[in-house]
């Protein structure tokens, strides 16, 4: 697979480590002579340019790759990096880094985003999710689907634990995608049995997400308040 990645910073460099460790092609640009630490990813092909003119995106072969990834720490730059990939180009697929999740709602298929990526949103989702036991947290959303996977670890008091997964009676268009039982994850099937501890992946298509409280009182439901005593 070609990438080619907009944006050498940190985030840039990483990401192209990573693909180029998988077997895969990968163009690097950056408009800031300081940006271009070549030695630290030695593999890539770079090129300084500024990644916003159709020019250095064709100097690049964008039209040959198969992503594209706006990676830079401006918003406005990775969506015409995006805009440009998509509408003049035709890129097959391009990812695009959110730094202000006030921003989100633009990176859409309107502005050639085809995978939004927000930092801060799946920091969030990350730490709801390590402190939160027996509370539903939206890990992620699937951008053409617009279905979303969820986690829940269960708590001891949950009505499911000691159940198996093919004796609940899960909501509509929800599918229990993963269990992951003391860091090793398990396909579930029918016949296992659902323990204390476990984090649940769930997927919810977009529809169903008004019922996301059905999933939530069938998995962990909010202890009844207690009478006070005279």
């Amino acid at each position: 697979m070609r990438v080619v990645i907009a944006g050498a910073g940190s985030v840039g460099r990483s990401i192209a480590r990573e693909l180029l460790g998988h077997g895969h092609q990968v163009t690097l640009i950056d408009r800031q002579p300081a940006a271009m630490r070549i030695a630290s990813v030695a593999e890539a092909e770079w090129l300084l340019a500024d990644a916003c003119e159709p020019s250095a995106l064709a100097e690049a072969s964008v039209d040959r790759c198969d992503v594209v990834v706006a990676a830079t720490g401006d918003d406005k730059v990775n969506l015409v990096v995006s805009l440009l990939s998509k509408t003049e180009f035709g890129v097959p697929r391009v990812v695009a880094r959110i730094n202000n999740p006030k921003n989100e709602w633009m990176f859409d298929e309107a502005w050639g985003v085809d995978v939004p990526v927000s930092t801060p949103r799946i920091m969030t989702s990350l730490v709801e999710e390590a402190v939160s036991v027996g509370d539903l947290v939206r890990i992620f959303r699937f951008h053409q689907s617009g279905a979303s996977m969820h986690e829940l670890t269960l708590p001891a008091s949950s009505p499911v634990v000691g159940r198996r997964v093919g004796q609940v009676t899960w909501p509509a268009e929800t599918a229990l995608a993963a269990i992951i039982r003391e860091d090793r994850p398990i396909t579930p099937s029918q016949d296992d049995t659902l323990e204390a501890g476990d984090e649940l992946l769930i997927v919810v298509s977009a529809d169903a997400e008004p019922e996301l409280s059905a999933l939530q009182e069938l998995l962990a439901p909010a202890p009844a308040p207690t009478s006070p005593t005279e």
